[in-house]
């Protein structure tokens, strides 16, 4: 009751005329950032958080949360009518929403896109809403070995339950430790890997690194493709909707399957990308029919997207609850919660209630107005892409650039974009999954001061990870995560072994 008392009052601190009307901006902008490639929510909140400075701390993060919903949304719609994922986590939408656009059912595919985000997003908003309370309070008994122990098991998550080879998951994720050791080594004070160079004493920013990977990896690829946007028109009416609605209902379990999923990758944190992949694999894996996946099935637009926004919603959870971002954009928050002012906590859910519940009320609302706004003027953001490649092509290199430039007004970082838009490229040729790498780059460092901190406490004694039931059992768990391929290849060994048929002498 206390909740539902506290969300009362967080709805009559949305529902302001101003904070309504910055939703409808932030969900407006939001659509625009996930229909360009290039751009994404973690990249236009952190271009746009500057311009909150002035505001109430309230109504910016609306603001800001608003346009990472609608990203959110408008990613969906480059996948399935141009097969150009607008965001990262909307590559596994266009393995069949994009098949059904060119089978002439490009309405129905992206109605089973909002929607299936829809619901997603709304089941992440209730778990935070009864959930985050609880956590808060069970957060004041974390030490060091114990958010440690929450890092690894992301980490592992990703090793586990991937599609992609472990030894290439594990690969990328090295990859991403090394770079996020790069700088100046705030306990010792002694430099890491900066071979002489200035600019290398802070590390590599995770921004300059997603809008790299994800913004000029992509542009990299679509000129070599061609340098053209090859799609479908879409026109959304009632009747589509009804008719798609009504097919939904039959896949409910996919639906709480993928919320699932997409919650514990958000809350882990794993964020969208891994979550909408995860979750499509799963989908396809239960199928009766898991060979007509790719070819235009309505469940493989229903699981990535489902799982993609109930894990990019839950992200918030760890990030309000224990200062734990749970994707690149709740990182950017995290940020934006800082200089404002605000430390995220326990202590947030005591002292800033009207903050919190506040923005929680907004979820709600703002995901209630992004499903209105994205089915209404589906043609409108459809016809951005109609524009000549080698005209939005440079405009979208640009805005990268300016967006790069802006997380710390140095040129270093438009450099240092273009290098990592090169490893994108590379990575995406040779098909090594980027996730893994951008989550350790954001996490690394946070993981190695946990960890140092638990071995001083320990005296460096391993044992602090065993040593009570609550470090204990979620280390246990990753180390679970950890070996699944292996339980798994092992489990199809014998399955194989045993439908051998025996030599009979």
């Amino acid at each position: 009751m206390e909740e539902i008392q506290n969300l009362a009052h967080g709805f009559g601190v949305a529902m302001t005329l101003p904070n309504i009307g910055l939703m409808f901006v932030g969900i407006t902008l939001g659509v625009l950032i996930g229909v360009l490639p290039g751009l994404g929510g973690a990249n236009g909140v952190a271009i746009l958080l500057p311009l909150t400075f002035s505001m109430n701390p309230t109504s910016a993060i609306i603001m800001l949360s608003c346009i990472y919903w609608g990203a959110l949304f408008g990613g969906a719609i480059t996948s399935i009518l141009f097969n150009i994922p607008g965001e990262p986590w909307s590559v596994a939408t266009t393995f069949d929403g994009y098949p059904m656009a060119q089978q002439g059912r490009a309405a129905q595919a992206l109605t089973t896109a909002f929607t299936s985000s829809f619901v997603g997003a709304i089941f992440a908003v209730l778990l935070i809403t009864f959930l985050a309370p609880l956590l808060a309070k069970f957060a004041l008994k974390f030490g060091p070995a114990e958010f440690f122990a929450v890092q690894l098991l992301t980490f592992c998550s990703f090793v586990g339950m991937s599609k992609e080879p472990p030894a290439k998951t594990i690969a990328a994720m090295m990859l991403g430790f090394a770079l996020a050791a790069v700088g100046l080594d705030a306990v010792t004070g002694t430099l890491r890997m900066t071979f002489g160079v200035p600019e290398l004493l802070k590390g590599f920013d995770f921004l300059i690194a997603v809008i790299g990977l994800f913004g000029i990896g992509e542009i990299l690829l679509t000129m070599e493709e061609g340098l053209s946007f090859k799609g479908k028109s879409a026109r959304i009416n009632f009747k589509v909707v009804w008719q798609t609605w009504g097919e939904l209902l039959q896949h409910w379990k996919i639906f709480l399957r993928s919320m699932l999923v997409g919650c514990w990758m958000g809350i882990t944190p794993g964020g969208a990308t891994p979550a909408s992949f995860m979750s499509y694999g799963i989908a396809r894996r239960m199928s009766k029919d898991p060979n007509s996946f790719g070819k235009g099935r309505i469940e493989g637009v229903v699981a990535p997207e489902t799982a993609a926004h109930a894990a990019g919603t839950a992200a918030l959870l760890p990030m309000l609850t224990l200062g734990i971002p749970g994707s690149p954009t709740a990182a950017v928050l995290l940020g934006g919660l800082l200089i404002w002012g605000l430390q995220p906590g326990p202590m947030l859910f005591v002292e800033q209630k009207e903050f919190v519940w506040g923005l929680i009320a907004s979820m709600y609302i703002g995901n209630i107005v992004g499903l209105i706004v994205v089915l209404t003027t589906v043609p409108w953001w459809a016809a951005i892409l109609r524009i000549p490649f080698s005209i939005i092509g440079p405009v979208i290199i640009v805005i990268c650039a300016i967006g790069a430039y802006t997380v710390h007004s140095s040129m270093f970082d438009v450099v240092l974009m273009l290098v990592f838009g090169v490893l994108g490229y590379l990575f995406k040729k040779l098909k090594y999954p980027m996730a893994p790498m951008v989550l350790a780059l954001v996490l690394g460092d946070m993981a190695e001061g946990s960890f140092r901190q638990a071995m001083l406490l320990s005296e460096g004694s391993l044992s602090i990870f065993w040593s009570n039931p609550l470090v204990g059992s979620i280390a246990g768990l990753a180390m679970v995560m950890l070996v699944w391929p292996m339980i798994g290849a092992l489990k199809n060994f014998y399955r194989a072994r045993e439908n051998t048929p025996r030599n009979r002498t």
